[in-house]
């Protein structure tokens, strides 16, 4: 993305202070050399942090639809890796806008850059939690077996979001993020269900498999509106344009 810098001098302008000198423009061109190796590296930290969280939403419906104990624990082990990503993430944009004084479309890029590790530090701890919930279960299924099938959809769907995650941000493909915008009704109808299910009068499961129902199909449902977020801030750095502020948008997903 083309940007320019904006020098701004440090300390007061008194009659008594010879004024700034000019920049030189081999001293700026080093500078903008810096930053971009600055940006690389957080944005290949960013997809890395991307395939991990996808790697977490896979394995965790392993663990749910398959009472898989290796792929829960997995999972489990793995999301201190994604916290520790997001952190390095937020603290190299910190050191750039502390050194650079990024502005226009590089500051929106670091900025948003900040957002979607912690968007996706929130996906991981979310997929940890869906395993941590087969984990404790096993080796019998967290869920009633008649709701299993609606899960196993729902499921199915943040599976291809997941990957849609990864390539959105690997290639800065807005038509994909806009999928993810435009599809994400479908796991909201789908939650709708698994209330439902559990607000019958005849629930077939346990007061634990009752819980169950509505803590996984919840964190099911957050997953989805998370990559919203995350789809929206990659619509945001590439085009300016922010998605959340049409008027006909769910406001249950503006997350930011």
């Amino acid at each position: 993305m083309a940007a320019r810098f904006l020098y701004t001098g440090t300390g007061m302008r008194g009659m008594d202070r010879e004024p700034p000198r000019p920049m030189d423009p081999m001293e700026g061109n080093q500078m903008r050399v810096i930053f971009n190796e600055g940006l690389k590296a957080v944005a290949d930290d960013l997809d890395h942090m991307a395939r991990n969280v996808r790697d977490a939403i896979h394995g965790a419906g392993q663990a749910l639809l398959n009472t898989d104990l290796d792929a829960a624990q997995t999972v489990i082990d793995n999301d201190a890796e994604t916290d520790a990503l997001s952190t390095s993430i937020v603290d190299q944009c910190v050191e750039l806008l502390a050194r650079q004084n990024p502005v226009a479309t590089d500051l929106r890029v670091v900025v948003s850059t900040m957002r979607l590790a912690i968007t996706f530090e929130r996906m991981g701890d979310l997929a940890r939690h869906i395993a941590e919930s087969a984990r404790r279960t096993y080796p019998d299924s967290p869920l009633p077996q008649d709701i299993v099938s609606t899960f196993t959809k729902m499921q199915q769907f943040l599976d291809v979001t997941a990957d849609r995650l990864v390539t959105m941000l690997a290639d800065r493909d807005t038509k994909v993020a806009d999928q993810i915008i435009h599809d994400d009704d479908v796991l909201d109808d789908l939650h709708k269900k698994t209330l439902e299910f559990a607000q019958s009068e005849d629930f077939p499961g346990t007061n634990q498999q009752l819980i169950n129902v509505v803590l996984i199909g919840r964190f099911m449902e957050r997953l989805g509106d998370h990559a919203v977020s995350a789809a929206r801030r990659v619509v945001f750095i590439v085009s300016g344009f922010d998605p959340s502020k049409e008027p006909d948008r769910d406001e249950g997903t503006d997350i930011d």
